[in-house]
């Protein structure tokens, strides 16, 4: 894999700042105390941190460097770098930095503080029409907005929005998107990912496709999961 982060400060193999004593707090590379795990996937655990320069609330996503190579997804970590970094949208999660060791990969992110947007509905059940219509105008502004500059999710769902402190929603989770050149020609896309229940036709039937298409699909579906 072409190291994402290749040019950014390394430091000791653990990525923690020295030992710790009883009651210390782990802090990664100096800058930023880690709190409680938010949540983990299969090649990635998110944490709550504490930017130790300013004082405000991140969130930090670990990867193993050799779980990320076995897995072959070297490509997709790549893509998720270039992606994200290229995004400034008040309803898209922002990447800070990126920061590595010998065997560890860190996304240093905004934090939102209301969680998933799927959590929420699970809870909840069905939204108001006035917050349901909030929660798309949002969406839509922010896959709108990544489609201009070349970004196509291809993960829309209510697991990858995020409410922050002000309950407004966020994108999240940019590891299948695909990116091109903002203004280029029509991309076709062969991939097939995405989750089942959101993906759109031409996905599962594992033909070519447009990534803005098949976002907009999963909008439509993410619009009925709200109203449902």
């Amino acid at each position: 894999m072409q190291d994402p982060v290749a040019d950014r400060p390394r430091a000791d193999q653990s990525g923690e700042g020295g030992r710790r004593g009883e009651g210390e707090k782990k802090t990664l590379l100096g800058k930023y105390e880690l709190g409680r795990l938010l949540g983990c996937g299969a090649s990635a655990k998110v944490y709550h941190a504490r930017d130790l320069r300013s004082g405000r609330s991140v969130a930090v996503k670990c990867m193993a460097r050799q779980r990320v190579l076995k897995a072959g997804l070297g490509q997709n970590v790549e893509r998720e770098v270039a992606a994200m970094s290229r995004l400034r949208h008040p309803h898209v999660v922002r990447l800070h930095e990126v920061l590595a060791t010998c065997t560890k990969i860190y996304f240093v992110m905004e934090f939102a503080k209301g969680g998933e947007l799927f959590s929420r509905v699970a809870r909840t059940g069905r939204l108001p029409d006035d917050l349901c219509r909030r929660y798309f105008r949002q969406l839509v502004s922010a896959v709108g907005y990544c489609h201009s500059r070349g970004v196509f999710h291809r993960d829309l769902k209510p697991e990858n929005l995020l409410l922050d402190d002000s309950g407004d929603l966020k994108v999240s989770d940019f590891g299948l998107c695909a990116v091109s050149s903002p203004g280029g020609p029509t991309q076709v896309l062969h991939t097939l990912c995405g989750t089942p229940a959101y993906v759109a036709p031409e996905i599962l039937a594992k033909k070519g496709y447009d990534g803005a298409k098949v976002d907009v699909w999963s909008c439509g579906v993410i619009l009925f999961v709200l109203n449902a």
